[in-house]
């Protein structure tokens, strides 16, 4: 397949034209015990449904709760499914280079799959570890919630001091009545592509809410597609991300609606400093037939530095009638009327620049699953932030 340019819609304003393939190569590893201590995390996460723990692709520790093999709730790797993962691909259909690189390359896809009616109140946490400089990673995830239950998912990535590339597919595909979080936190170095497609489909009356938490990589895309395909089915999708130095974080989604009243809600928060670059290109589609959609798009971004740069541009397809649809985008320093507020009550310049751009993250971070993750995601945030106002 040819590879993307940047005169295509899809990848306009993006890095792609920088990224080599040859440089990276799938199964590199580094050599020695390089899994790093994850206790931090997992001591803010808490109590578990299960642990996953995956380095340069490969499962290094699996921890389940016996309990829920009980309930029928299978969690592993492809080849460890019945119909050997067969239901890989029919949420994430959408197919470019890189998803089929995913496909062709992922060493061990991980399947989660919960059956009906079945709640899982604790969260199931997968850890994507990069060690192999030169790796090119494979990520891959599905979700299956069955009608009317339960489960909420955490993926972490995070790398060793290398330059990698990490291409990470994730399909959720939300039953009837189902409730379904999703958290990915990017966390990579400064030297690692991330490529990421996530995937859902959600049905009715299902309920998913995905966030989003990117702060690493030198070049961050995530391409979000969700599909409600039945009638009252609801998908709240939300995100931060911040560029520091070089990096660049790029967004792309869609919120396609296919069923009568169903609701999308979009919230996506960013900020730039140095001489990062961000861009978000959202797009909501209600198709024929989908009457009584209510769908929501909003971006917001921070530019923290002359040298930095943001792009936003939403976008609206509707072709039924009898729907509620909004769309909004800002872009641009922190709001002067704020900052003297504060300072007009003693606060000083630079603290109160701080409270500002935390509070604009605190709307998003109080809304992401797993209460016990936000302070770890404010400290990260307030580290990047610190950096400009020092």
């Amino acid at each position: 397949m040819p590879h993307p340019t940047e005169a295509e819609e899809i990848w306009r304003y993006s890095r792609i034209d920088d990224l080599d393939l040859e440089r990276f190569s799938p199964g590199t590893v580094a050599g020695g015990d390089v899994a790093p201590s994850f206790d931090e995390l997992l001591g803010a996460i808490g109590p578990r449904a299960a642990t996953i723990i995956s380095v340069d692709g490969r499962a290094t520790l699996t921890e389940v709760d016996p309990g829920l093999a009980a309930k029928g709730v299978t969690i592993g790797s492809a080849s460890q499914l019945p119909d050997g993962g067969g239901s890989f691909g029919t949420v994430a259909t959408a197919v470019d280079r890189f998803s089929e690189l995913n496909t062709a390359f992922a060493a061990e896809p991980l399947a989660i799959r919960v059956p009906r009616g079945v709640v899982i109140e604790l969260p199931i946490v997968v850890l994507h570890h990069i060690t192999g400089d030169g790796a090119a990673v494979f990520p891959r995830t599905l979700i299956e919630a069955g009608e009317a239950s339960q489960v909420t998912v955490v993926e972490h990535l995070s790398s060793s001091d290398v330059a990698a590339l990490v291409v990470q597919v994730s399909e959720i595909d939300a039953a009837q009545a189902a409730n379904v979080r999703h958290l990915t936190v990017q966390q990579l170095g400064t030297r690692v592509w991330h490529i990421a497609y996530a995937a859902s489909r959600v049905g009715r009356d299902a309920t998913l809410q995905s966030a989003a938490v990117s702060l690493g990589g030198e070049y961050a895309r995530v391409r979000t597609a969700s599909l409600l395909d039945g009638q009252g089915a609801t998908s709240n999708l939300l995100a931060v991300y911040f560029g520091d130095e070089h990096q660049m974080h790029d967004f792309r989604t869609l919120q396609d609606h296919d069923a009568p009243k169903t609701t999308s809600d979009l919230l996506f928060k960013g900020a730039v400093e140095d001489d990062a670059h961000a861009v978000y290109s959202g797009l909501i589609r209600v198709r024929k037939g989908a009457k009584g959609t209510n769908a929501f798009q909003t971006n917001r971004n921070l530019v923290l530095s002359d040298g930095a740069h943001a792009d936003s541009v939403p976008n609206l397809e509707i072709l039924e009638n009898d729907v509620k649809c909004s769309h909004a985008s800002a872009v641009g320093p922190i709001d002067a009327d704020q900052r003297y507020y504060l300072e007009s009550r003693g606060v000083p310049p630079q603290v109160a620049e701080r409270l500002i751009v935390l509070g604009f993250f605190d709307e998003i971070l109080e809304r992401t699953p797993v209460a016990g993750l936000r302070p770890l995601l404010r400290d990260a945030v307030a580290t990047k932030l610190d950096k400009v106002l020092s």
